[in-house]
């Protein structure tokens, strides 16, 4: 039987509310138009809140063990683009978890993205320094963060490199990056040998391309086959059966003729 995956979460890493008493919380939470209401957690004595956003609905608490666990930069598990936590990251109550109600089903939603714009608005609050993006598993420097989002929410185009992580590996013998949270927004992963030569930027450029084209479009129902970034370059695009229930659209690069 499959397991349930778990449910998403942005740990947002900042300090500038980390002393901040349960009142002023709240208070600085209403005043960003959030809506607080103080909610029951999980068996933590620390306060959970329950935030509005139009029509996102998420909620927030300091980030317990689990979360903690799950984003160490030091696990070999976890992605981090272009940047480093400091070595004391765990320390002081700087770090929140927050938790969205809906799953999504397209980085469209409407409430996706005012899951995005609510990102964008405790990225402010807390005073961020970074963000970990768990369907992904992946560390982004905050403010270069917050500025893909603010962007996106602009232009309509997501930003792939702080929304999916692509991970270099092994399938059946051969060596291949996979990406890692594109499930979340097109119900689908992409795997793709890496052909003689070339390098994970070179894979990374191009699967980049693949990721967005299927948050936008949505996911692959039937093999095709396509011109790739450079002259005379194809991908072929397939869905292998591979007996794990796990959607994954397979790439493969070539050459025409």
């Amino acid at each position: 039987m499959l397991s349930v995956p778990p449910k998403p979460f942005a740990l947002i890493l900042g300090s500038s509310l980390s002393a901040a008493s349960p009142a002023a919380l709240e208070a600085a939470f209403r005043r960003m138009g959030l809506r607080p209401e103080r909610a029951v957690g999980d068996g933590d004595a620390a306060p959970h809140y329950r935030l509005q956003f139009g029509t996102a609905a998420a909620t927030i608490a300091r980030a317990g063990e689990p979360q903690l666990a799950e984003a160490d930069p030091r696990d070999p598990a976890t992605s981090s683009l272009a940047t480093s936590l400091p070595a004391d990251w765990r320390e002081g109550g700087g770090g929140w978890a927050l938790r969205w109600d809906e799953d999504a089903t397209s980085v469209d939603a409407p409430a996706m993205r005012a899951t995005f714009q609510l990102i964008v608005l405790l990225l402010d609050l807390f005073g961020a320094s970074h963000i970990f993006w768990s369907p992904a598993r992946l560390w982004s420097d905050a403010p270069q963060f917050r500025a893909a989002m603010a962007e996106m929410l602009v232009s309509g185009m997501p930003p792939v490199l702080h929304l999916i992580a692509f991970r270099r590996g092994e399938a059946e013998g051969e060596a291949v990056v996979r990406t890692r949270g594109l499930m979340l927004f097109a119900g689908q992963e992409i795997e793709a040998p890496i052909p003689a030569g070339w390098t994970i930027a070179d894979m990374v450029k191009r699967l980049a391309r693949l990721a967005l084209e299927l948050m936008l479009g949505g996911p692959l129902r039937e093999a095709q086959e396509a011109r790739g970034l450079q002259p005379g370059e194809t991908v072929r695009l397939h869905l292998p059966d591979r007996g794990d229930g796990v959607a994954v659209v397979r790439a493969e690069f070539g050459q025409a003729g």
